[in-house]
């Protein structure tokens, strides 16, 4: 199975009560967001069969345009396991209640996400639980806002097969699009 991780996209200034934080929507950078990590997945012909959010707005509207985008029309689950607050063990129970699939999609937050990254990949998903996203040897894992990575869940252990982030879509996006001809003044 490969498990896609993305962070929910840009939604503005965090707000200190719990209550209006969890019904934050995208912003318009958001919005763009979704679209630009939508065509990677297309353009990197990712099989998606579930899509699973976070039940938090801004996790679920992430989800939304992204299905949207690249044509998945089965409905979008949620699960208090992607929220913020969610724990590792909800997670992994989570990946093993769809493991019979190719391709399934989580929308949720950090910490939770790179944490699960991190324990992933580095075999470590046994962990002491203290919540750092360390992998073996000091390294770290950053999902920026927006960001979608790919592991490879048959590999032991798990392997991260690429993690990018709309910075990263947007650089190679531009660059893939420029003209090879020189340019030339008109006069």
């Amino acid at each position: 199975m490969n498990l896609y991780l993305m962070r929910h996209a840009d939604a503005g200034v965090p707000r200190e009560n719990p209550v209006l934080d969890a019904k934050r929507g995208l912003v318009k950078e958001g919005k763009q967001q979704c679209m630009l990590m939508a065509g990677v997945l297309v353009g990197l012909k990712a099989q998606i069969d579930v899509i699973i959010a976070s039940p938090l707005k801004r996790a679920r509207q992430s989800a939304q345009f992204l299905a949207t985008e690249i044509g998945f029309d089965a409905p979008i689950l949620t699960s208090p396991a992607l929220a913020p607050d969610g724990d590792y063990s909800a997670l992994q129970h989570l990946i093993a209640e769809h493991s019979g699939r190719e391709g399934v999609l989580f929308v949720g937050h950090n910490p939770n996400l790179h944490q699960l990254i991190a324990k992933l990949i580095s075999g470590n998903g046994n962990g002491n639980g203290n919540g750092q996203n360390h992998l073996q040897g000091g390294g770290s894992i950053r999902l920026r806002k927006g960001a979608i990575a790919r592991i490879d869940l048959a590999k032991r252990p798990p392997q991260l097969q690429w993690l990018i982030d709309p910075r990263l879509a947007r650089v190679i996006y531009a660059s893939v699009t420029k003209s090879s001809r020189p340019k030339t003044s008109r006069k």
